[in-house]
C-alpha cells in the first residue's frame, strides 16, 4: 500500500538536518527499510509565475469580450496583459505568468499580440496552476484565480510560495506488516530513527466541554472478538465550513481531496495517526445508541455511495437502536455522512479485527481507504489519542462545541509484549559486532523500552514478536551496507541437493534426446479425467479441490500430468506442427486427509507425435534416461488395463519388489479423439521419487580388455507373449560376470514357427579378465543360460 508523506507535515515531529537533499533523504529512508517509490515537488513544473496586483483595467478597443489590464508584479515592474476573463477587477491580486514562463501541463507562455494589443504574459486560473476548487473553495473555477487573504500577496513573490504549492511529497511503499507507517507520525518516527534525531509528538489534550457525553451517547460492543475498542465523542452546534488553507494543503499533498472542515478533520487524523475515523450525524442515531454487532438475518444497508447492499450474518456492523448505520471498518450508511444542516455529530474512533474487515469488504466489493488500513490489524491503543486529536482540531478550527468527556469501550486490553534483550545473540544471528548500548539506543528510537534485560514492545509494533524480529530492526538501522560478507553455513561449496542434481540430469538428457521442456498449470478441470478415460471411482480422480478457483476449468489440483501433456501436444498439432517431442517435470497433488496438506510428487512426463515417432522411439528415450541416471534392474511388463493407453501398445517398468518406475505407451484412439488429435500420440510417465531412490550415481570405469572375446548365438522359441526383457534378464543372471554384451538381433513369427510362439535370437559376447576363454568354458555358460531359460518357457529352436 502506498503512503504519501508531506515534508512540511513531517517537520512538525522531526527537524531534518540542514542541507539534506531530497535524494539523500529518499536513499537513507530506503536503506533503513522504508522503501521510497517516488519524490515529487509540488508545483515543480511551474516557472516564472509570480504574485501581481491589477492596477488598472479597461476594455480592449477592438473586442467586446477582451480586457487590457496593467499589472504590478513588484520591483517597480508593470506588465500589460490581455485577458478574456470576466472576473478580474482593479486591485485584485492574481497569479501572473510572465514572458517565458511555464504553467501546469508544461505549457509555455510568451509575449504576443491579441487583436493588435501587446500581452506580456498571462493571468492564471486554478487549473493553470495545477489546483482545483477543493484547494481554494472561494476561487472561480472558470475565471482567473483571485488570491484571497489566506495567500501571501507580496508582489513579485513566487506563486508556489504564495499559495502553499511548495511542499515536497515522498511516496512510500508500505508492507502489510507495518500499518504504523501508514501515517505521518509513523514515517516521521522512522525518519528520526534513520537520522538519529529527536522525535516529539505532543499528546492531544483531554477535551473540555459543556455537558456530559454519556447523556447523549451510549456504546455497546456485542462482538468483542471482532471489535477490540470503540471510542466516541459528541460535538454540538457544528459549523460546516471549508477548512483553513494549511489543512487543505496537507490533505492535498497526501493525495486526499479537501471537502469540509468536519470530513477533513477525520481524514487529517487518519493520515496523521493511521487510524481511520468516521463522523455520524447524531440525529440519525436512534436512541443515541451505537451498537457494534453482527448483522441480523435479512438486514440491508444503503451505503454512502448510494448502493443498497445485502449484509451477511457474519458481517460486523455499527448499528443504532433499530438498524445498521455503517459496515464496520468499510463504509458508513447513506445518512451517516455530514450534511450542510448537520447540527450535532458523533466522532467514532474504533478498532476492528483486520480479517473480518477484509472479508466484508471483499464480499461487498467495496474496498475503501479505511478498510485497506483496518485489514492490516491496527493498534487499539491509538483510538483514544486519535479521538482527542480530532476534538483538538474541532476547537482549533472553531467547527463546533465539544460536549464534555468521551465514551471509551475497551473490553479486553492486551498487556504489553515483552521480549528478551540478547545483544550477543543478535550479533551472532546477523553477523555483526554492534555494542549492546547501540542496540538499546536503536530500539528506544523506535519506541521500545529496554531495561533489565527485557524489551517492552510498543503497542503499535505488532510485527515484533520474537528475537529474529528484533534482529531485523537492529540490522536495518545498524546499516545493511555495513554487514560484512561471509560464506553460507551448511553446504559451503554451494552444491546441489541430490534431488536438484537428478532434476538437472533429467532435463539435460531429455534435451539431448531432442525433447523440448514445457511448463503447464498444476490445476485443471475435473472434466480432464473424463477426457483421458478414467472410470468413475478411479483413485486418480481423488483430487484436492481449490476453495476459491478462478473458474471451473481450474478448480482441482492435478493428480496426473497426462491431460496437461495431451493439451499441449494437441495445441501443437492444431497449429500444423508436423512433429513434437515434449517433456515436463510436473508436480501432482494427492489428498491425504481433511486436516493434512496434500502429498506433492513430481512426475517426469514425456510426450511424442510425428511421422518418425512410435512406441519404440519413446521406449528408447525412457531407457536412455534410465541409463543416464543409473537406474537398472527393472522389468518391463505389458499393460492392457490402463484406460488412457492403447491395449497391447503400452508397458510399465517395475522392480522385483513391486515398486513402480514408469508407464508408457500409445494413447488410445478414444482419448486421442477427445483431444481432436489426428495422429498417433505416445506418452511416458516416470515416478521422480523412485528414480531418486533407485538411481546409482557411481560411474564404473574398466580397463581395456587384455584377452579376446568369444561369441555364441542362441536361437530360442518361446510363447508369443513372453517379454524379450524376461529372456534377457534370465540370460544375464545365468551367464554371470563372463557375459560382456547381450545383443538381440532377430525376432520371428511365421509359418516355420508354431502358432502362439515366436523365435528370438541373441548374440552373447563372452570374455574373462583372467585369461582366454576355452570352448568348454564358453559352452558351459551357454548351457547354464539354456537351462535357466527353460524355467521361463523358452527352449533352443530346432534348426
Amino acid at each position: 500500500m502506498k503512503m504519501k508523506l508531506s515534508q512540511k507535515w513531517m517537520l512538525d515531529c522531526v527537524a531534518l538536518p540542514e542541507g539534506l537533499t531530497d535524494k539523500a533523504f529518499a536513499d537513507a529512508m530506503t536503506l533503513s527499510g522504508s522503501k521510497v517509490e517516488a519524490v515529487e515537488r509540488e508545483g515543480g513544473e511551474l516557472e516564472n509565475i509570480v504574485v501581481g496586483r491589477v492596477t488598472a483595467i479597461e476594455r480592449h478597443p477592438d473586442s467586446d469580450h477582451l480586457w487590457v489590464a496593467q499589472v504590478d508584479v513588484g520591483g517597480g515592474e508593470s506588465v500589460q496583459i490581455v485577458t478574456g476573463a470576466q472576473n478580474v477587477v482593479a486591485d485584485a491580486y492574481v497569479p501572473v505568468a510572465k514572458n517565458n514562463s511555464v504553467v501546469a501541463g508544461g505549457k509555455k507562455i510568451k509575449s504576443g499580440k491579441l487583436r493588435g494589443i501587446l500581452s506580456d504574459g498571462m493571468m492564471c486560473s486554478l487549473e493553470e496552476l495545477g489546483l482545483t476548487a477543493h484547494d481554494f473553495p472561494y476561487a472561480a473555477e472558470d475565471g482567473i484565480f483571485l488570491l484571497g487573504e489566506d495567500c501571501d500577496r507580496s508582489l513579485g513573490l513566487d506563486i508556489q510560495t504564495a499559495v502553499g504549492l511548495d511542499d515536497v511529497v515522498t511516496e512510500f511503499e508500505i508492507t502489510s506488516n507495518r500499518p504504523d507507517c501508514l501515517s505521518v507520525l509513523g514515517l516521521a518516527r522512522e525518519a528520526a530513527a534513520t537520522f538519529r534525531l529527536p522525535f516529539a509528538v505532543p499528546a492531544p489534550p483531554v477535551p473540555q466541554g459543556e455537558g456530559d457525553v454519556n447523556d447523549l451517547l451510549k456504546v455497546t460492543i456485542e462482538a468483542p472478538d471482532l471489535c477490540y475498542r470503540y471510542a466516541g465523542a459528541v460535538v454540538r452546534n457544528v459549523r460546516v465550513e471549508p477548512s483553513p488553507r494549511w489543512l487543505r494543503e496537507r490533505l492535498r499533498a497526501s493525495g486526499v481531496r479537501p471537502i469540509n472542515n468536519i470530513v477533513d478533520i477525520t481524514n487529517y487524523v487518519m493520515l496523521e495517526y493511521g487510524q481511520p475515523m468516521h463522523a455520524f450525524d447524531l440525529r440519525y442515531l436512534e436512541g443515541g445508541q451505537v451498537v457494534v454487532r453482527t448483522a441480523r438475518p435479512g438486514e440491508r444497508i444503503t451505503t454512502l455511495d448510494g448502493t443498497e447492499r445485502a449484509l451477511a450474518e457474519d458481517m460486523l456492523v455499527i448499528a443504532d437502536a433499530a438498524k445498521p448505520v455503517a459496515v464496520a471498518g468499510v463504509m458508513g450508511g447513506e445518512y451517516s455522512g455530514i450534511m450542510d444542516d448537520t447540527g450535532a455529530i458523533v466522532f467514532e474512533s474504533a478498532c476492528f479485527r483486520g480479517t473480518q474487515v477484509r472479508a466484508a469488504a471483499k464480499r461487498l466489493g467495496l474496498r475503501t481507504e479505511a478498510s485497506a488500513r483496518y485489514e492490516k490489524e491496527l493498534d487499539p491503543s491509538s483510538c483514544l489519542p486519535c479521538l482527542r486529536r480530532a476534538l483538538e482540531l474541532v476547537r482549533l478550527l472553531n467547527a463546533g462545541d465539544i460536549v464534555g468527556g468521551t465514551v471509551d469501550n475497551f473490553p479486553t486490553p492486551k498487556p504489553a509484549r515483552r521480549l528478551p534483550f540478547v545483544p550477543d545473540w543478535v550479533n551472532q544471528f546477523i553477523g555483526i559486532d554492534c555494542p549492546a548500548e547501540e542496540q538499546a539506543a536503536i530500539l528506544e528510537r523506535l519506541g521500545c523500552r529496554v531495561a533489565d534485560g527485557e524489551i517492552t514492545v510498543p503497542s503499535f509494533r505488532g510485527d515484533l514478536e520474537q528475537k529474529a524480529d528484533i534482529s531485523e530492526e537492529i540490522a536495518r538501522f545498524f546499516g545493511y551496507d555495513k554487514i560484512p560478507s561471509r560464506p553460507l553455513r551448511g553446504l559451503a561449496d554451494g552444491r546441489l541437493t541430490p534431488a536438484q542434481q537428478l532434476q538437472r540430469q533429467i532435463g539435460e538428457t531429455l534435451l539431448a534426446c531432442g525433447c523440448s521442456e514445457i511448463c503447464t498449470y498444476s490445476f485443471f478441470s475435473p472434466k480432464a479425467y473424463d477426457k483421458i478415460g478414467l472410470p468413475e471411482g478411479h483413485w486418480l480422480r481423488q483430487s484436492v479441490t481449490i476453495s476459491n478457483p478462478l473458474g471451473e476449468d481450474t478448480s482441482v489440483m492435478r493428480t496426473t500430468p497426462t491431460p496437461s501433456m495431451l493439451e499441449t501436444l494437441a495445441r501443437n498439432d492444431h497449429n500444423n506442427n508436423e512433429s513434437a517431442a515434449l517433456f515436463e517435470l510436473a508436480t501432482v497433488y494427492r489428498p491425504r486427509g481433511a486436516e493434512e496438506l496434500p502429498e506433492e510428487k513430481q512426475i517426469v512426463a514425456v510426450g511424442l507425435y510425428g511421422p518418425h515417432e512410435d512406441y519404440f522411439a519413446l521406449k528408447g528415450i525412457v531407457e536412455a534416461l534410465l541409463e543416464r541416471v543409473g537406474v537398472s534392474g527393472y522389468d518391463v511388463r505389458a499393460v492392457t488395463d490402463n484406460p488412457t493407453f492403447h491395449p497391447g501398445r503400452a508397458a510399465q517398468f517395475v522392480f522385483e519388489d513391486g515398486a513402480f518406475l514408469a508407464a508408457l505407451g500409445e494413447i488410445s484412439p478414444a482419448v486421442a479423439e477427445n483431444y481432436d488429435l489426428g495422429t498417433r500420440v505416445y506418452v511416458a510417465l516416470l515416478d521422480f521419487n523412485t528414480l531418486l531412490a533407485r538411481r546409482n550415481g557411481a560411474r564404473i570405469h574398466r580397463a581395456l580388455p587384455r584377452y579376446p572375446a568369444v561369441t555364441r548365438d542362441l536361437a530360442l522359441v518361446c510363447g508369443a507373449e513372453t517379454p524379450v526383457l524376461t529372456l534377457q534378464n534370465t540370460i544375464r543372471k545365468a551367464a554371470g560376470e563372463m557375459l560382456e554384451e547381450l545383443l538381440l538381433f532377430d525376432v520371428y513369427t511365421g509359418s516355420q514357427i508354431a502358432a502362439g510362439q515366436k523365435s528370438v535370437a541373441f548374440r552373447l559376447r563372452l570374455r574373462s579378465a583372467k585369461g582366454t576363454l576355452t570352448d568348454e568354458e564358453a559352452d558351459g555358460v551357454v548351457r547354464r543360460a539354456i537351462k535357466a531359460l527353460g524355467a521361463v518357457g523358452a527352449a533352443l529352436r530346432a534348426s
